[in-house]
């Protein structure tokens, strides 16, 4: 279940794509895939051989940038997330027959080739791993970590039970082996905090891993909506070329979605945007009309 953005600190907000000379990435506190103060291994790695993604520098002290939205003048991009959300203890309503899943949504976009990023909790990728597998495999999907629980990384996060700080850095380890084991080749160094709450101490407890904490700009409402329109709106208001729109791979608490999906699609094409995963909008590469 996520909610609404909740807290912002003052991190990093990344515009890797401007800073593509390497003075201008110290300038910008950004980072390519070879930054020196990236560690060797981190839980994101696939393989010795494996290409990887752009990820951000280290904030301030070490801590772990945050990226919210890409550049607002290189194009009219935006960058599709879905958050599949599933907490540590929901196993029992996904065994009673509650939906944790949307093949509606994933067959949609698959249908209309709209390349998205998914943040994927490693409790959801243990109930289905078969749908994981696949989106893993899918080059029109990338994965990336959503946590294990589903728990808060602070303490009053819209009724969210948290995470102790001691435990927050291997619920992140923890799905990340989640997704391996479900057959995810390569999931991303990038990781979505639960209802995205996060400050300077879950910034630092996951400092060290090599991922860049990903948030968004626009707030798709879609989180027990029942409205379908009223989301679509909400989604196209708030689209600017840059953006990382945030939606729900959740069936059960996120009904509307993938009508919102049929709506906004052809709509934002019409208006001259490109779809692009979040990798390619932290890297400042193209997308998909």
């Amino acid at each position: 279940m996520v909610i609404p953005l909740a807290r912002r600190i003052s991190a990093v907000t990344a515009v890797t794509a401007v800073c593509a000379l390497g003075a201008a990435l110290a300038a910008c506190g950004t980072a390519g895939p070879t930054d020196p103060s990236r560690p060797a291994e981190s839980p994101a790695s696939a393989s010795p051989s494996a290409t990887r993604p752009p990820v951000l520098a280290p904030g301030p002290g070490g801590l772990t940038p945050v990226f919210e939205h890409g550049p607002r003048t290189l194009g009219k991009t935006v960058a599709l997330t879905f958050d599949a959300d599933m907490t540590a203890d929901q196993g029992p309503r996904a065994d009673s027959g509650e939906h944790f899943d949307n093949p509606d949504l994933i067959g949609t976009l698959r249908t209309l080739k709209v390349p998205a990023t998914i943040f994927m909790t490693g409790r959801w990728a243990d109930q289905y791993p078969a749908e994981a597998r696949s989106l893993g495999h899918d080059p029109q999907f990338e994965v990336a970590n959503h946590s294990w629980s589903h728990y808060a990384f602070t303490d009053d996060c819209y009724g969210l039970p948290a995470v102790g700080a001691d435990r927050m850095r291997a619920d992140v380890e923890r799905a990340y082996a989640s997704l391996r084991r479900a057959g995810v080749p390569e999931p991303l160094p990038y990781f979505r905090f639960p209802g995205g709450c996060y400050d300077q101490q879950a910034l630092r407890a996951l400092s060290g891993l090599g991922v860049t904490a990903v948030q968004w700009d626009v707030v798709s409402g879609d989180a027990f909506a029942t409205d379908a329109d009223a989301v679509a709106r909400q989604v196209l208001d708030g689209v600017k070329p840059g953006s990382v729109v945030v939606m729900h791979c959740t069936r059960s608490a996120a009904p509307t979605t993938e009508r919102v999906v049929r709506t906004v699609v052809p709509e934002l094409r019409e208006r001259g945007y490109r779809f692009v995963k979040v990798s390619q909008l932290i890297g400042g590469t193209g997308g998909h009309r």
